[in-house]
Protein backbone atom coordinates (compact mmCIF):
# COMPACT_ATOMS: atom_id res chain seq x y z
CA UNK A 1 0.00 0.00 0.00
CA UNK A 2 1.29 3.39 -0.55
CA UNK A 3 0.76 5.53 2.48
CA UNK A 4 1.51 8.88 0.52
CA UNK A 5 -1.71 7.96 -1.48
CA UNK A 6 -4.08 6.16 0.97
CA UNK A 7 -7.47 7.09 1.27
CA UNK A 8 -10.67 5.67 2.99
CA UNK A 9 -14.23 5.89 2.06
CA UNK A 10 -16.69 6.74 4.63
CA UNK A 11 -21.08 6.39 4.72
CA UNK A 12 -22.95 8.56 5.32
CA UNK A 13 -25.36 7.38 7.97
CA UNK A 14 -27.69 10.29 8.68
CA UNK A 15 -27.91 13.92 8.60
CA UNK A 16 -29.18 16.79 10.74
CA UNK A 17 -32.03 18.89 11.07
CA UNK A 18 -31.39 22.16 12.97
CA UNK A 19 -32.39 25.62 13.17
CA UNK A 20 -30.01 26.77 11.51
CA UNK A 21 -29.39 27.18 7.92
CA UNK A 22 -26.11 29.28 7.89
CA UNK A 23 -23.47 28.94 10.19
CA UNK A 24 -24.01 32.12 11.78
CA UNK A 25 -24.99 31.67 15.02
CA UNK A 26 -24.39 28.17 15.78
CA UNK A 27 -22.69 27.61 19.05
CA UNK A 28 -18.77 27.41 18.99
CA UNK A 29 -18.95 24.13 20.45
CA UNK A 30 -21.67 21.47 21.72
CA UNK A 31 -22.99 21.46 24.86
CA UNK A 32 -23.19 25.17 25.48
CA UNK A 33 -26.62 25.43 25.08
CA UNK A 34 -28.68 22.63 25.91
CA UNK A 35 -32.53 24.18 25.04
CA UNK A 36 -31.29 23.89 21.43
CA UNK A 37 -32.62 20.76 19.85
CA UNK A 38 -32.04 18.79 16.62
CA UNK A 39 -33.23 15.55 14.87
CA UNK A 40 -31.05 12.93 13.23
CA UNK A 41 -32.68 11.49 10.23
CA UNK A 42 -30.67 8.32 8.88
CA UNK A 43 -30.19 7.64 5.17
CA UNK A 44 -32.77 5.07 3.66
CA UNK A 45 -29.77 2.04 3.81
CA UNK A 46 -29.71 2.57 7.78
CA UNK A 47 -32.94 2.83 8.54
CA UNK A 48 -32.95 0.20 11.12
CA UNK A 49 -34.62 -0.17 14.66
CA UNK A 50 -32.02 -2.84 15.37
CA UNK A 51 -29.26 -0.41 14.93
CA UNK A 52 -30.30 1.79 17.91
CA UNK A 53 -31.31 -1.43 20.20
CA UNK A 54 -29.77 -0.89 23.44
CA UNK A 55 -28.97 3.01 22.64
CA UNK A 56 -31.82 4.22 25.34
CA UNK A 57 -29.22 3.16 28.33
CA UNK A 58 -27.02 6.27 27.46
CA UNK A 59 -27.67 9.88 28.30
CA UNK A 60 -25.05 11.41 25.55
CA UNK A 61 -23.55 10.26 22.87
CA UNK A 62 -21.24 11.07 20.39
CA UNK A 63 -21.81 12.43 17.16
CA UNK A 64 -18.84 12.23 14.00
CA UNK A 65 -19.64 14.56 11.35
CA UNK A 66 -18.18 16.28 8.22
CA UNK A 67 -17.69 20.21 7.61
CA UNK A 68 -19.73 19.68 4.43
CA UNK A 69 -19.48 23.50 3.83
CA UNK A 70 -15.77 23.57 4.17
CA UNK A 71 -14.73 21.42 1.81
CA UNK A 72 -11.17 22.42 0.21
CA UNK A 73 -8.86 20.47 -2.21
CA UNK A 74 -6.01 21.66 -0.26
CA UNK A 75 -4.97 22.46 3.43
CA UNK A 76 -2.46 24.46 5.66
CA UNK A 77 -0.88 23.49 8.54
CA UNK A 78 -1.70 26.43 10.11
CA UNK A 79 -5.02 28.29 10.90
CA UNK A 80 -5.96 31.51 12.75
CA UNK A 81 -8.28 30.40 15.48
CA UNK A 82 -11.03 33.19 16.04
CA UNK A 83 -10.87 32.19 19.84
CA UNK A 84 -7.13 34.34 19.52
CA UNK A 85 -8.88 36.74 17.71
CA UNK A 86 -7.81 36.17 14.22
CA UNK A 87 -4.39 37.47 14.82
CA UNK A 88 -2.19 34.45 15.88
CA UNK A 89 -0.94 31.14 14.14
CA UNK A 90 -1.27 27.97 15.50
CA UNK A 91 -1.17 24.15 14.35
CA UNK A 92 -4.44 22.85 12.68
CA UNK A 93 -4.48 19.86 14.84
CA UNK A 94 -4.03 22.08 18.05
CA UNK A 95 -7.09 23.65 16.91
CA UNK A 96 -11.36 22.60 16.09
CA UNK A 97 -11.10 24.62 12.82
CA UNK A 98 -13.09 22.88 10.17
CA UNK A 99 -10.53 23.62 7.45
CA UNK A 100 -8.89 20.26 7.99
CA UNK A 101 -6.99 17.83 5.78
CA UNK A 102 -10.38 15.45 6.86
CA UNK A 103 -12.80 18.07 7.27
CA UNK A 104 -14.59 16.05 10.15
CA UNK A 105 -16.31 16.76 13.47
CA UNK A 106 -16.63 15.80 16.47
CA UNK A 107 -19.49 16.41 19.04
CA UNK A 108 -20.95 15.16 22.63
CA UNK A 109 -24.83 15.72 22.39
CA UNK A 110 -27.47 14.73 25.34
CA UNK A 111 -29.70 12.24 24.07
CA UNK A 112 -33.26 13.77 24.11
CA UNK A 113 -35.25 10.83 22.23
CA UNK A 114 -35.61 8.51 20.13
CA UNK A 115 -38.86 7.73 18.15
CA UNK A 116 -38.93 4.68 16.49
CA UNK A 117 -41.83 5.19 13.97
CA UNK A 118 -41.70 7.88 11.82
CA UNK A 119 -42.36 8.41 7.90
CA UNK A 120 -38.53 8.80 8.17
CA UNK A 121 -37.59 5.83 9.97
CA UNK A 122 -36.06 5.72 13.57
CA UNK A 123 -35.01 9.27 14.58
CA UNK A 124 -33.24 11.11 17.60
CA UNK A 125 -33.56 13.77 18.98
CA UNK A 126 -30.37 15.32 20.87
CA UNK A 127 -30.05 18.80 22.35
CA UNK A 128 -26.87 20.40 22.49
CA UNK A 129 -25.87 19.91 18.78
CA UNK A 130 -23.73 22.25 17.11
CA UNK A 131 -24.56 21.60 13.38
CA UNK A 132 -25.85 23.02 10.58
CA UNK A 133 -28.69 22.05 9.43
CA UNK A 134 -28.52 19.09 6.43
CA UNK A 135 -24.69 18.14 7.96
CA UNK A 136 -23.86 14.58 7.09
CA UNK A 137 -22.91 12.28 10.11
CA UNK A 138 -21.08 9.44 9.31
CA UNK A 139 -21.52 7.79 12.55
CA UNK A 140 -22.76 7.94 16.16
CA UNK A 141 -21.54 6.12 19.64
CA UNK A 142 -22.32 6.28 23.12
CA UNK A 143 -20.53 8.51 25.51
CA UNK A 144 -18.86 6.17 28.21
CA UNK A 145 -18.25 8.42 31.45
CA UNK A 146 -15.38 6.52 32.91
CA UNK A 147 -13.58 6.80 29.70
CA UNK A 148 -14.53 9.44 28.10
CA UNK A 149 -14.61 12.13 30.98
CA UNK A 150 -10.99 13.79 32.17
CA UNK A 151 -11.55 16.28 34.65
CA UNK A 152 -7.84 16.53 34.72
CA UNK A 153 -7.32 17.70 31.21
CA UNK A 154 -5.78 20.61 30.16
CA UNK A 155 -7.49 23.25 27.44
CA UNK A 156 -4.62 24.79 26.05
CA UNK A 157 -5.40 28.17 24.76
CA UNK A 158 -8.88 27.46 24.99
CA UNK A 159 -9.09 26.69 29.31
CA UNK A 160 -12.56 27.98 29.32
CA UNK A 161 -16.07 29.17 27.55
CA UNK A 162 -14.77 32.45 25.79
CA UNK A 163 -16.36 35.44 28.01
CA UNK A 164 -18.90 35.68 30.01
CA UNK A 165 -22.68 34.74 29.04
CA UNK A 166 -24.38 37.96 27.67
CA UNK A 167 -27.66 39.24 28.89
CA UNK A 168 -30.40 38.95 26.47
CA UNK A 169 -33.18 41.28 26.14
CA UNK A 170 -36.19 40.29 23.63
CA UNK A 171 -38.98 43.09 23.64
CA UNK A 172 -42.10 41.05 24.07
CA UNK A 173 -43.84 42.11 20.84
CA UNK A 174 -40.78 40.26 19.06
CA UNK A 175 -40.78 37.40 21.27
CA UNK A 176 -44.02 36.19 19.99
CA UNK A 177 -42.99 36.16 16.53
CA UNK A 178 -41.01 33.44 18.22
CA UNK A 179 -42.61 30.18 18.33
CA UNK A 180 -42.74 29.26 21.90
CA UNK A 181 -40.68 26.34 21.72
CA UNK A 182 -37.42 27.73 20.23
CA UNK A 183 -37.63 30.95 22.52
CA UNK A 184 -35.42 28.84 25.55
CA UNK A 185 -33.12 28.13 22.67
CA UNK A 186 -32.96 31.40 20.73
CA UNK A 187 -31.88 33.07 24.08
CA UNK A 188 -29.68 30.73 24.81
CA UNK A 189 -27.71 30.62 21.72
CA UNK A 190 -27.67 34.70 21.82
CA UNK A 191 -26.13 34.64 24.91
CA UNK A 192 -23.22 32.75 23.73
CA UNK A 193 -22.73 36.20 21.66
CA UNK A 194 -22.65 34.75 17.88
CA UNK A 195 -20.78 37.55 16.60
CA UNK A 196 -17.19 37.18 15.68
CA UNK A 197 -14.83 37.01 18.03
CA UNK A 198 -13.31 40.73 16.52
CA UNK A 199 -16.25 42.51 15.72
CA UNK A 200 -17.39 44.79 19.12
CA UNK A 201 -18.99 48.28 17.51
CA UNK A 202 -21.50 48.30 19.38
CA UNK A 203 -23.94 50.37 16.23
CA UNK A 204 -23.76 47.60 14.37
CA UNK A 205 -26.71 44.94 13.75
CA UNK A 206 -26.03 41.76 12.89
CA UNK A 207 -28.49 39.54 11.43
CA UNK A 208 -28.96 35.33 12.02
CA UNK A 209 -31.02 32.68 10.62
CA UNK A 210 -32.96 30.62 13.29
CA UNK A 211 -35.84 28.56 13.04
CA UNK A 212 -37.22 29.88 9.86
CA UNK A 213 -36.64 33.37 11.19
CA UNK A 214 -34.23 36.55 10.72
CA UNK A 215 -33.18 37.87 14.03
CA UNK A 216 -31.28 40.95 13.47
CA UNK A 217 -29.16 42.22 17.80
CA UNK A 218 -27.25 44.60 18.83
CA UNK A 219 -24.75 44.17 21.53
CA UNK A 220 -23.63 47.05 23.59
CA UNK A 221 -21.36 45.94 26.65
CA UNK A 222 -22.70 42.69 28.24
CA UNK A 223 -26.00 43.15 26.80
CA UNK A 224 -27.37 41.81 23.42
CA UNK A 225 -31.27 43.53 22.29
CA UNK A 226 -32.73 41.97 19.82
CA UNK A 227 -34.42 45.02 17.22
CA UNK A 228 -36.17 42.75 14.40
CA UNK A 229 -37.94 39.03 13.45
CA UNK A 230 -38.83 38.67 10.46
CA UNK A 231 -40.03 35.18 8.86
CA UNK A 232 -36.43 34.33 6.37
CA UNK A 233 -36.82 34.83 2.68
Amino acid sequence: MDMETETAQVKVIAHIRSDFSTKFGIPRQSGLVDELTARIVFTPPYRSQAALRGLEGFSHLWLIWEFSKARREDWSPTVRPPRLGGNQRLGVFATRSPFRPNPIGLSCVRLAGIDLHTPEGPVITVAGADLMDGTPIYDIKPYLPYADCRPEALGGFAPAPAGARLAVDIPPELLERVPEDKRAALAGVLSQDPRPSYQHDPERVYGMAFAGLEVRFQVQGDRLRVVSVERES
